[in-house]
């Protein structure tokens, strides 16, 4: 009698092997960081459009981000957009404590002292991305988005980051830096904003005097490691009135104070 043969199971996909599963991760990926620079976010339609896939594929890819807690539907617009996660996940951390853990603290204190708007930021290679905010506590208040990516050659944060970094490291950002003219106090060039470095490395806190929105003030102080190099940046941010030149030395003590606390938690 002719013993029938058992089935062999299918070979699993050899570690190199990328036709099954890769194409689906760079699609996801690729969904993310399209996403990720659309606040308002995309449709289904949009998103097959711009990654070149059907629908239904679209739907399944969107489908598991949602699931897993990466994007988020808008139920009225329909509109998908990218949630925090994401962006903590790409946050610095120290082993005990994340960046945003360590900072909370310090930034309360920065907001009952100031009462404006107070931010952590970090560098994501030449931009500057907001991390965590506390509402400043007038009705009248300046915020943005979190993970809204600043021109970072005129706000207070980023120059007080590009001032700490090793000089190896600004040497490799300053070169892709655009310039781009905001205001009319906007600096322009890299000569002058070495100079204001020279300035930042002085006092130990950055100022943006209405360089990239007119009327707007901020006052930023860095996040140090043991080396003395960049870690991130707190700032506070509020209308030129409530924040005249007059308080930057105070706000820049109380910032220094707080960023070094924030620092020192971080490190621990």
């Amino acid at each position: 009698m002719k013993i029938p043969s058992q089935k062999r199971p299918k070979p699993e996909p050899a570690a190199g092997d990328s036709a099954l599963q890769v194409p689906a991760l760079q699609r996801g990926l690729a969904m993310l960081e399209f996403l990720a620079g659309l606040p308002e976010g995309a449709t289904l339609s949009e998103l097959g459009t711009e990654l070149d896939i059907s629908i239904a594929s679209v739907f399944r890819l969107a489908g598991g981000l949602e699931e897993l807690g990466y994007i988020r539907r808008d139920e009225r617009t329909k509109r998908f957009a990218v949630t925090q996660k994401l962006l903590l996940l790409g946050q610095p951390h120290s082993g005990r404590r994340s960046l945003v853990e360590s900072a909370l603290e310090p930034m309360r204190r920065i907001l009952a002292a100031t009462g404006e708007t107070t931010q952590l930021c970090c560098l994501a290679e030449a931009d500057c991305v907001m991390l965590e905010q506390l509402p400043a506590l007038h009705p009248f208040k300046y915020i943005v988005d979190l993970g809204s990516r600043v021109p970072i050659h005129c706000c207070a944060p980023g120059k007080a980051m590009l001032a700490f970094l090793p000089d190896d490291v600004l040497d490799s950002i300053l070169p892709r830096l655009k310039f781009e003219k905001h205001t009319e106090r906007t600096i322009l060039s890299r000569e002058a904003l070495l100079v204001e470095f020279e300035r930042v490395r002085a006092c130990g806190y950055a100022l943006d005097c209405g360089e990239h929105f007119d009327g707007i003030h901020c006052v930023a102080a860095p996040l140090l490691d043991r080396h003395g190099h960049t870690i991130a940046a707190i700032t506070i941010a509020g209308p030129a009135a409530r924040v005249p030149a007059s308080r930057f030395e105070e706000i820049g003590r109380t910032i220094i104070a707080a960023a070094n606390e924030a620092a020192r938690r971080f490190q621990e």
